[in-house]
């Protein structure tokens, strides 16, 4: 299978580089140090299911060196989305597929919105998550320090896919704990609900899981922000069973203590991080349909002169 990996941080360094190491055609698509470190040496995962190097590697700036791919796994973080977007109008071929694998929940209509057009021709565009905490480490290096990976993804349309069930074959080959979900919206919104709640209030704490969800009036903001998470995407039509939020909260209890999101990760070392794209999101969507997020708009505008400052928009 020919996959193009476009962004080559913890998530595409990990999945990408255990598809490779199965046998498929994968071609990373990364920057700078990054991208030179993988075309010299090749690239080193150290993870806790077991470390690999694979040297060499196909790694490149330009999507455009790789026709007709089979399968294009978007790794990048959520503003960079619709930069991918037309980047991959070019490349993509009659029956490509297209799998993003944000945080958030806006990466498919925005590439739907780009790519699938006309109407009515074959969708390029699935829908997508992964569960892992990886980073990337140092040039040509991915360090996966916890959570067991998965991955999954499926027809917008909840339709059967020949395209989809190719894929989960490769990712079976390759060992990845795979799932294509009956409805790829639920299965997205959940981890949206879980993501957007530990990111938005561990960066605004600037204290790990085990340290918010211990003290009770942190743990009840927690409690809160996956509330208001859960009303909002039921509120869009998302069919979030009525327990989504105390499940949640019952994987965030079972985390290990010292558990950042990469949200919070990118906050701490003043980066841009996925704040538009998480709590923004929720309090966007909320105040569209009318549905009250104030936990989310206090993490939200306390956070945003920081992500001003890391975008170069405000100095201070």
């Amino acid at each position: 299978m020919k996959i193009i990996v476009f962004g080559t941080g913890g998530i595409g360094g990990y999945f990408g580089g255990r598809l490779a190491q199965a046998g498929e055609d994968v071609t990373f698509i990364a920057r700078g140090p990054h991208l030179a470190a993988l075309q010299q040496q090749g690239l080193q995962v150290q993870s806790i299911k077991g470390d690999f190097t694979l040297s060499p590697v196909q790694a490149a700036d330009d999507p455009g060196q790789v026709k007709d791919p089979d399968v294009v796994l978007v790794c990048v973080k959520a503003w960079q989305v619709p930069e991918v977007a037309r980047a991959l109008l070019p490349v993509i071929g009659a029956h490509t597929l297209v799998v993003p694998l944000q945080n958030g929940v806006d990466a498919p209509e925005q590439l739907a919105s780009v790519l699938d057009k006309p109407a009515g021709a074959v969708p390029h565009v699935a829908g997508g998550l992964c569960r892992i905490s990886a980073q990337l480490a140092a040039p040509g290096l991915i360090r996966h320090v916890g959570i067991e990976p998965s991955i999954a993804f499926g027809a917008l349309d909840g339709r059967a896919d020949e395209r989809i069930e190719a894929l989960r074959l490769a990712c079976q080959r390759a060992g990845l704990a795979v799932e294509v979900p009956a409805d790829i919206y639920q299965a997205m919104w959940t981890k949206f609900t879980f993501i957007a709640a530990i990111s938005g209030v561990g960066a605004v704490t600037r204290s790990p899981v085990g340290v918010f969800r211990q003290v009770p009036e942190t743990r009840q903001m927690l409690i809160n922000a996956l509330d208001e998470i859960v009303a909002v995407g039921r509120a869009r039509g998302v069919a979030l069973p009525a327990d989504t939020a105390g499940r949640t909260l019952s994987v965030i209890d079972n985390l290990p203590p010292g558990t950042l999101a990469s949200m919070h990760r990118d906050v701490i070392d003043g980066r841009p991080s996925e704040l538009e794209a998480q709590n923004g999101a929720v309090v966007r969507m909320g105040r569209e349909l009318g549905i009250p997020t104030p936990t989310h708009a206090f993490i939200y505008h306390s956070l945003l002169p920081q992500e001003a400052k890391a975008r170069g928009t405000l100095s201070f």
